[in-house]
C-alpha cells in the first residue's frame, strides 16, 4: 500500500461503472464495464458477504474456513434502484452499492454510517506468478479502535499498527513481532459505540493496515486469490464476534480433564524420569492430569513410534499412569523421516501422499529426524491415512491426547524456515500452490489428528493442541501461543495473546507458563502460573535446556503459592466447564476483554491487562517485578474483592495490594460461583454437594451452572444439565430462583450455599413458599447453608 493516493491509482485497477445485475433469491451480483463482478450475499441481517472476481468469473467458491452447521437466514430484504445507488435494506442496515465506481457504504437503518470504502476494490495483477493481488481499502473513524487477529503479540487496540498473516516458526518471538504462528483474519471496529466485524476469508499471504501509513484509512491485501470478506454489523461487539464464532465453528465439550493443569518439558525420558515426575506431583499434593511427551519419546524422532530404549513397554507405563489419575499426551510432527525400514514412510511414498515441487521431485526439508517429506493434509485421502496412524497410540496404548507442532509447516535449512512457494497442493480438489496452502497446512494437520483420535478414543472425547491455526481451526483443536520466553515482556504478551485469541474465535488457547525460552525466575514463574491458571488451556512447557520448570523447582514457598493457586483453578472446574459450554452454544468468549465487557465506556477501549475469567471474575496480572501491588481499572458496577471482601464500585483506576500470594481478583455482585472440592486430578473424589458462593445483590443478576458426564458424548442426547440461579436481593431478604434444563442428574445431592456480604442476619429460610428447618452457620462475614440441590425458589429472611 502507498501513502500518496495518486500514486497508489497507478498499477491498480478499478471497477468502472456497474452496467448489470442480476438477483438469486440472497444474492445480488453486479457487473461493471470492464467485466468486474461484485457478489453480494445476505446470510444474516447482520452479516453479508462481498465477493469480487476479475475477469467476469469467480473461482470455486471453497472454504476451510467456514462451519457447515452455521444458521443462516434473515428477517426482511429490500432492494431498490435510484440514480447513482443500488440499495439493500436488511432488518439490522442499509448496504448502498454505488454504480459509478462499485464503491460499498453500510450504515444502520437510521442512516448512520457504519464502514464504507475509500477507494474500495481495487487490484494489481501479480506478473510474477499470476493472478492478482487483491486490495481494499475503507474509512475509519477518528476515534475508531480495532481488535482481533488471533495471536498478534502486540497491543489490544490495533489503531496504528500493520500486520501480515503468514504461519511462521518464531523461536522466542519479540513483542511486536510480525507474522507468527496463527493467522487468523478478523478484526473488530468500534467507533461511538456501534461495533462491526471484518473476516478476510483468503489464505494467501494476507495484510492489515490499522490506519498506519494513511491515516483515516483502513485497509487490506492479499498477494494471491479473491477479495472475500464477511461483514458482521454489533452494534455491540458481543454480537459481532458470536457471529463470527458462529461462522467459523466451535469445537465439541471438552473432556473436562483437559481444564485441569498439565506439566510438559522438551523432554521427559526415559521412562524412571517420566514416572518420577508423575510421582512427585502426587507426593507434593499438587493437582495435574495431564503430563506429556516431547519428541524425545520417539524412536529417532520418527513419528508413530517409540524408543525401545526410553520407552521400552509404553502400553504398561501408560496403563500405571492412569490408574494414579494422569493422562498422557504426545507430540506428532508433520516431518516424515527418510526411512525405507520405516512403515509410514513406505506408506506415504506408495500412495503418493507427500508434496511435491513444481516440476515433480518431493518435498524435502530437514526436521528434528534429519531429511524428510510431509503428507499433504490438504489432501482427504490423506487425512483419512493419518487419522487411521492413530490407532496404536490411542486404542492400543491408552494415550489421551496429541499435540501438533512444526506445522507452520516449520522446516530448517530452508530461508523462510518453511516450504518453498512452488510446492503443490491438493486443496480438496482445488490444486494450488504453498502460496495458498501454506496457511491452512497446520490447520488441515490439526483436522486429520482430531479425525483419527476422536475415532480411536470413541466413546471419549479428543484432545488435541496445535501451534498454527487458520480461522475456523478451533473446531478441531485448542492451542498454544508458540515458544515464547521466560521474560516479564512475555508474560504481559501471553495476557494479550489469550484475550485476543478468545475474541477471535479460538477460545480453547493458553501459553507456555513460565516461557519455553530461558529460565524464569521465581517470581516470575509465581506471577506466570497466577495468571495461568485463569487461561482456558492451562500448561507448563519449557525447552528443558535452561533448568527445571516444575512447581517444585523454585523452593518451598514457591511451590506453596503454586499449589494454591492450581488448587484454585480445581475448585473453578465447574465454572469453568460452563464458561465452555457458553462458548460453545452462544460463541461467547471465555475470556472477555474490558472493551467486550464494556464497550460503552470509553476506559475500556485501550486497557490491556484485565479481563473478565467467564461472566463474573475480574482478573488482573501482576506484570512486574518486585511489586506488592498494581493500579487496575474497575470496570463499570459493583465488585467483590476476592481475598478480602472489600464491596468496590467501579468505573475508576485503583491501588490494589496483591503480595507474592495473591493477584487482584473480584467477583461482580450478583454472581454465583460453583465451586468443587480440591482433587488431584478430575474424577479422583465423588462430588458429594457443589459449594457455590453467592454474592449478594440488589440488583438482579443471573448465573448458570451447566454440568454432564465429563467426558463422553450423552450430552449430546440431553443428558446434561443447565441450572440458571437468579439472584434478587433486598435489604432484608435473599431470594435465589432456580431454573433446571437436560436430563443429567448430577452425582451430588447437596449445594452448599456461601452467602456473601448479606446486610442481614438470617433468621428464616423458605423453601418453594414452605418454611424450611435448614440453619445457616455465619463463618467470618459469610453464611454457610446446605440445601437440596433441586428448589425452584429459595427464600432467605433477616
Amino acid at each position: 500500500m502507498i501513502i500518496n493516493t495518486s500514486l497508489e491509482y497507478k498499477g491498480n485497477l478499478f471497477p468502472q461503472s456497474i452496467v448489470s445485475f442480476e438477483k438469486n433469491v440472497d444474492t445480488y451480483t453486479f457487473r461493471a464495464k470492464n467485466n468486474i463482478l461484485l457478489r453480494l450475499t445476505i446470510l444474516r441481517d447482520s452479516v453479508v458477504r462481498f465477493r469480487y472476481a476479475t475477469d467476469n468469473a469467480f473461482e470455486k467458491d471453497f472454504s476451510y474456513a467456514l462451519a457447515d452447521n452455521y444458521p443462516k437466514g434473515y428477517n426482511d430484504l429490500n432492494f431498490l434502484e435510484d440514480a447513482d445507488y443500488y440499495i439493500l435494506t436488511t432488518a439490522k442496515i442499509k448496504i448502498y452499492v454505488s454504480k459509478e465506481n462499485m464503491r460499498i457504504g453500510i450504515y444502520t437503518l437510521e442512516g448512520t454510517p457504519i464502514l464504507e470504502d475509500e477507494l474500495g476494490f481495487h487490484y494489481e495483477e501479480n506478473l510474477e506468478f499470476g493472478g492478482n493481488i487483491v486490495k481494499m481499502s475503507k474509512h475509519s473513524a477518528k476515534g475508531e479502535s480495532f481488535y482481533g487477529l488471533g495471536d498478534k503479540p502486540s497491543h489490544m487496540n490495533l489503531k496504528g499498527m500493520r500486520f501480515t498473516n503468514w504461519n511462521t516458526d518464531e523461536y522466542a518471538f519479540a513483542k511486536d513481532k510480525d507474522p507468527i504462528y496463527k493467522t487468523i483474519p478478523f478484526y473488530i471496529g468500534l467507533n461511538q459505540n456501534t461495533a462491526y466485524g471484518i473476516f478476510f476469508d483468503n489464505t494467501f499471504r494476507t495484510h492489515f493496515d490499522f490506519a498506519h501509513e494513511r491515516h483515516g484509512i483502513t485497509s487490506f491485501w492479499a498477494d494471491g486469490g479473491e477479495m472475500n470478506y464477511y461483514f458482521f454489523y454489533g452494534p455491540s461487539s458481543k454480537e459481532v464476534i458470536k457471529n463470527y464464532t458462529q461462522l467459523t465453528g466451535v469445537p465439541e465439550m471438552p473432556p473436562m480433564w483437559t481444564l485441569g493443569f498439565h506439566q510438559s518439558k522438551w523432554s521427559y525420558y526415559p521412562e524412571s524420569n517420566f514416572r518420577a515426575l508423575a510421582q512427585k506431583f502426587r507426593d507434593l499434593q499438587i493437582p495435574c492430569d495431564a503430563i506429556y511427551l516431547d519428541i524425545d519419546y520417539m524412536e529417532g524422532f520418527r513419528c508413530f513410534t517409540w524408543s525401545k530404549e526410553y520407552f521400552p513397554n509404553p502400553k504398561q507405563m501408560v496403563d500405571d499412569l492412569k490408574a494414579d489419575g494422569f493422562k498422557v499426551v504426545v507430540i506428532i510432527d508433520p516431518g516424515i523421516k527418510i526411512d525405507k525400514e520405516y512403515s509410514v514412510y513406505n506408506e506415504a511414498m506408495e500412495k503418493g501422499y507427500f508434496c511435491k515441487r513444481s516440476d515433480g521431485p518431493l518435498m524435502k526439508g530437514k526436521v528434528w529426524p534429519g531429511d524428510c517429506y510431509f503428507p499433504d493434509f490438504t489432501n482427504p485421502e490423506v487425512r483419512t491415512w493419518w487419522a487411521g496412524l492413530y490407532k496404536e497410540l490411542i486404542e492400543d496404548i491408552g494415550v489421551r491426547g496429541v499435540w501438533n507442532d512444526m506445522n507452520e509447516p516449520a522446516v530448517m535449512e530452508i530461508p523462510g524456515k518453511t516450504f518453498p512457494l512452488d510446492v503443490r497442493h491438493n486443496y480438496d480438489g482445488n490444486t494450488c500452490s504453498h502460496r495458498k496452502a501454506h496457511n491452512v497446512y497446520g490447520m488441515q494437520m490439526a483436522r486429520a489428528t482430531y479425525e483419527g483420535v476422536k475415532q480411536f478414543a470413541y466413546p471419549k472425547r479428543p484432545f488435541i493442541i496445535t501451534r498454527a491455526a487458520y480461522s475456523g481451526t478451533q473446531r478441531y483443536t485448542s492451542s498454544w501461543t508458540g515458544d515464547n520466553v521466560a521474560s516479564w515482556e512475555h508474560l504481559w504478551v501471553a495476557n494479550i495473546q489469550v484475550q485476543r485469541m478468545n475474541i477471535s474465535g479460538a477460545g480453547f488457547t493458553g501459553t507456555d507458563i513460565g516461557g519455553f525460552a530461558e529460565q524464569p525466575t521465581a517470581e516470575l514463574f509465581t506471577r506466570w502460573v497466577q495468571l495461568g491458571v485463569f487461561h482456558p488451556f492451562c500448561r507448563v512447557h519449557s525447552s528443558g535446556h535452561h533448568g527445571e520448570q516444575e512447581p517444585w523447582s523454585f523452593g518451598k514457598d514457591v511451590t506453596d503459592i503454586v499449589r494454591n493457586f492450581i488448587e484454585l483453578r480445581y475448585q473453578l472446574l465447574p465454572y469453568l466447564y460452563t464458561m465452555f459450554w457458553e462458548y460453545i452454544q452462544h460463541g461467547t468468549p471465555m475470556i472477555k476483554p474490558l472493551f467486550y465487557y464494556d464497550q460503552e465506556d470509553m476506559q475500556t477501549h485501550f486497557r490491556t491487562d484485565e479481563f473478565i475469567f467467564g461472566n463474573h471474575i475480574l482478573v488482573c496480572p501482576i506484570l512486574e517485578p518486585n511489586t506488592q501491588g498494581r493500579r487496575m481499572y474497575i470496570p463499570r458496577g459493583t465488585w467483590i474483592n476476592w481475598w478480602t471482601g472489600e464491596r468496590v464500585v467501579g468505573g475508576e483506576e485503583v491501588w490494589v495490594d496483591a503480595t507474592m500470594e495473591t493477584i487482584p481478583i473480584f467477583v461482580r455482585e450478583g454472581a454465583c460461583i460453583p465451586k468443587y472440592p480440591v482433587q488431584q486430578y478430575v474424577g479422583e473424589k465423588k462430588i458429594e454437594e457443589l459449594q457455590i458462593d453467592v454474592y449478594f445483590s440488589e440488583e438482579k443478576t443471573k448465573s448458570r451452572i451447566y454440568a454432564d458426564g465429563g467426558d463422553g458424548y450423552d450430552y449430546k442426547k440431553g443428558r446434561f444439565s443447565l441450572r440458571t440461579l437468579e439472584v434478587v436481593g433486598r435489604p432484608d431478604s435473599l431470594i435465589i430462583n432456580q431454573h433446571k434444563e437436560g436430563d443429567y442428574d448430577a452425582e451430588y445431592q447437596k449445594f452448599k450455599l456461601v452467602m456473601h456480604n448479606l446486610p442481614f442476619d438470617v433468621k428464616s429460610i423458605y423453601v418453594d413458599d414452605k418454611r424450611a428447618e435448614y440453619v445457616a452457620t455465619k463463618v467470618g462475614n459469610a453464611y454457610e447453608l446446605v440445601v437440596d440441590k433441586n428448589f425452584s425458589q429459595l427464600h432467605i429472611t433477616g
